[in-house]
C-alpha cells in the first residue's frame, strides 16, 4: 500500500510517500520560516498564498522517479492549524483524488505527531507516555492504542515552544526563536536568573509558561546592558522551562505505571530536553524515543504513515474536513 501525505497546516508545505512494506520512501519539505521572520511570527494569508504556489513543485520533488498514478491514496491533515493554510492542503488533495480515482483519509496533526518516532524505531508498542511539545501544544498523553488517548495535563496558557518564541522576541532574537535560545544558551549560565518553574509542584499534570515568560521579561527591564546577559538568560528560561517538563513527565510515568515515554513535536528536537528525558530511562528503567530532527517540525512523512493505518471512509469522500481547532481526544 503506497500512501501519499500532504501537510499544509501552518508553514511547511510538506509531501512524502510511505510504502506499507519499504516504508518511506520519498520525502520533501519547502519551509516558509525566512519569509515570516521578517514579521516575527506566522503571517496565514502569506502562508496559505505560498502554499499554493510551492505544493506542486513539492509533490514532484517527493515523487521523484515514481510515477503519480502508483499512489493507493491520499492522507492529508485536516486540523487542527491555519483554516486557510488546511484548506490548500484539503483542496489538493481533493483534486488528486478526483483526477487519479484514489481515496482520501483526513488525518489529525497532533496524532501523526504522537506516531512521528515510529518512522525511525520499530520498537514501539502501545501503551506509552507521549510529551507532544510545539509552538502550538504542550501535552501530556496516556497512548493505549491507535485512536485511544487520555489527555494527563496540557499548559493552561503558553504552549512551551511559544513561551521560547516570544522569549526570543524578548532578546531580539530571530524567529523562530526557539533554536536560537538553545544555541545561546551552551554560553550562559543557566544559574545566573532563577527563574519560577511555575506548577512544578502542583498535584496535577498540567502546565504553565506564561509566568516563566514574564519572569523574564521583568529581570530584563532591571538590566542596563542586554546583551551582555543574553546567553544567560537564554540558559535560565531554557533550564526552568525544562525543568518543569521532566518533573511532570517523571510524575506521569509513576501515576500510569508506563515504561515507555515517546517525545514529539518540534520542541522535541531541544538538545537539552532530549539530554534530561534520556536520563530517565536509567533512572526509571524506562525506553524513550523521539523522531529524527527532522521528523520533530512538521512534515508529511508523519501524515503519510498515519495515513496508512487508516482505512478510507468511502462515504465521506470529497466532504471538507478542515478544522482550526480539532481536540486530541475528539479523533
Amino acid at each position: 500500500m503506497l500512501t501519499l501525505g500532504i501537510e499544509t497546516s501552518c508553514d511547511e508545505t510538506a509531501v512524502a510517500l510511505y510504502d506499507s512494506e519499504e516504508g518511506l520512501v520519498g520525502e520533501s519539505v519547502f519551509s516558509q520560516i525566512d519569509m515570516h521572520a521578517e514579521y516575527g511570527g506566522v503571517v496565514p494569508e502569506l502562508a496559505s498564498r505560498d502554499h499554493c504556489l510551492k505544493i506542486i513543485s513539492v509533490l514532484e520533488d517527493a515523487l521523484g522517479a515514481r510515477n503519480i498514478s502508483e499512489i493507493d491514496q491520499i492522507a492529508y491533515t485536516s486540523g487542527p492549524g491555519l483554516l486557510g493554510a488546511l484548506l490548500v492542503g484539503e483542496s489538493f488533495a481533493h483534486g488528486l483524488s478526483a483526477g487519479l480515482g484514489k481515496p482520501t483519509i483526513p488525518v489529525h496533526h497532533l496524532e501523526a505527531h504522537l506516531m512521528a518516532p515510529a518512522l525511525d524505531f520499530d520498537d514501539i508498542g502501545f501503551p506509552f507516555i507521549s510529551l507532544l511539545v510545539s509552538g502550538g501544544h504542550s501535552l501530556i498523553i496516556d497512548v493505549k492504542g491507535l485512536g485511544d488517548y487520555t489527555i494527563l495535563g496540557e499548559s493552561q496558557d503558553d504552549a512551551v515552544g511559544e513561551a521560547f518564541d516570544k522569549v526570543g522576541k524578548l532578546l531580539n532574537l530571530p524567529y523562530p526563536g526557539g533554536p536560537h535560545i538553545e544555541r545561546i544558551a551552551r554560553d550562559g549560565d543557566p544559574k545566573k536568573f532563577n527563574y519560577p518553574r511555575p506548577m512544578m509542584h502542583s498535584d496535577n499534570l498540567n502546565l504553565s509558561f506564561s509566568g516563566l515568560k514574564t519572569a523574564v521579561l521583568y529581570s530584563i527591564r532591571d538590566l542596563e546592558n542586554l546583551d551582555e546577559h543574553i546567553p544567560d538568560i537564554a540558559a535560565s528560561f531554557q533550564r526552568a522551562a525544562i525543568d518543569v517538563l521532566v518533573s511532570k513527565i517523571k510524575k506521569s510515568l509513576t501515576q500510569t505505571n508506563r515504561d515507555t515515554l515517546i517525545l514529539a513535536g518540534g520542541v522535541a528536537a531541544n538538545g537539552l530536553l532530549r539530554d534530561e528525558m534520556s536520563k530517565l530511562e536509567d533512572e526509571l528503567n524506562i525506553k524513550v524515543r523521539y523522531p529524527a530532527m527532522k521528523h520533530c517540525t512538521d512534515n508529511a512523512a508523519m501524515i503519510a504513515y498515519l495515513g496508512s493505518l487508516k482505512t478510507p471512509d468511502m462515504v465521506t469522500q470529497g466532504n471538507s474536513n478542515a478544522r482550526p481547532r480539532w481536540p486530541l481526544n475528539e479523533v
